[in-house]
């Protein structure tokens, strides 16, 4: 009997390749599987008026997806795993975290102008905020969303749309193959010195948690090390309630089963952050350390400044 599986994705050109991935790598682990692809128009697709953080956080890009699953319409949601709330709900789970892309941030500009020159910064993202404010302190930030296209587009319009650099992730622009674009400069950042968003880079395959077939098929695509990685940075974000209404990272990186664990709490306006580093081999304790850590060192200050505006 033919295999067949459903799955869901939201319909923007990134989210469809990631979904077009994944079957690829399924149907390299189970030849002859059959695959249908369901696209989805989530909330955080439709309202790009106004920042995540006003209307409802970046469960909005997964909730119509884990609806669809909760109803049997899909056996499995592909997500950026960044856009994955740290807690999901009741009978979902994360079946399978596929092998971590870049896990860095990138500046882009027009080509031939440099990023400490940009007197105007597109970005959403209040971590990101934090860091630039760090970085350039003099620069106006601009809110902006969209898709990959659109905001690579705000460097190239007429003013007063017009900005001098945006900020995205290196994974989504290698996906889209926007890296190759002539009229466009690329910077990278050191993830050292700036820290990604939790989950940056990997996929999460999220399926209903009683669904053995789906969970067995996904084992060959499941890559341990990126789990293990990822597990510590959400067990951070989980641990000081993190969400996208403030400015939270998280990076581990692994040697075998030792990992290191990277975070940050920050400040979107003052540009103030408080950063700590700690090793482990258990990725849920190692998380919940970090986590007491920051909060101890100021980071509980500033959680309790910006959620009490």
């Amino acid at each position: 009997m033919t295999t067949k599986l459903r799955i869901g994705t939201r319909a923007s050109a990134l989210a469809l390749w990631q979904a077009d991935h994944v079957a690829e790598l399924l149907r390299e682990a189970h030849p002859g599987i059959e695959l249908e692809r369901v696209e989805f128009t989530t909330s955080g697709d439709r309202f790009l008026d106004r920042p995540l953080a006003e209307i409802g956080g970046k469960g909005l890009f997964t909730k119509e997806l884990e609806v669809a699953l909760a109803d049997d319409r899909i056996d499995l949601a592909v997500h950026s795993l960044k856009d994955v709330p740290s807690a999901l709900p009741e009978g979902m789970s994360i079946g399978c975290v596929p092998t971590r892309a870049d896990v860095r941030d990138c500046v882009i500009t027009r080509a031939g102008e440099r990023p400490d020159d940009a007197r105007i910064i597109g970005t959403s993202s209040l971590r990101r905020t934090c860091l630039v404010r760090g970085r350039w302190a003099g620069a106006e930030i601009v809110p902006i969303r969209g898709n990959v296209q659109t905001r690579v587009g705000r460097l190239l319009e007429e003013p007063p749309r017009r900005v001098d650099s945006v900020v995205l992730a290196m994974a989504g622009l290698l996906r889209m193959k926007i890296t190759q674009r002539k009229d466009l400069d690329f910077l990278p950042l050191n993830p050292e010195r700036w820290v990604p968003a939790v989950g940056q880079g990997a996929l999460a395959l999220e399926i209903r948690s009683d669904d053995a077939r789906v969970r067995g098929l996904l084992q060959p695509l499941h890559d341990v090390p990126t789990a293990r990685c990822t597990a510590a940075e959400r067990a951070f974000l989980r641990a000081v309630e993190g969400d996208c209404r403030v400015p939270v990272a998280g990076w581990a990186s692994n040697d075998g089963e030792n990992l290191r664990l990277k975070a940050m709490i920050g400040h979107p306006d003052a540009g103030r952050t408080v950063v700590h580093t700690a090793f482990g081999t258990d990725p849920e304790a190692l998380g919940l350390e970090v986590a007491e850590r920051l909060l101890a060192e100021g980071g509980r200050e500033i959680l309790a400044e910006i959620r009490g505006r």
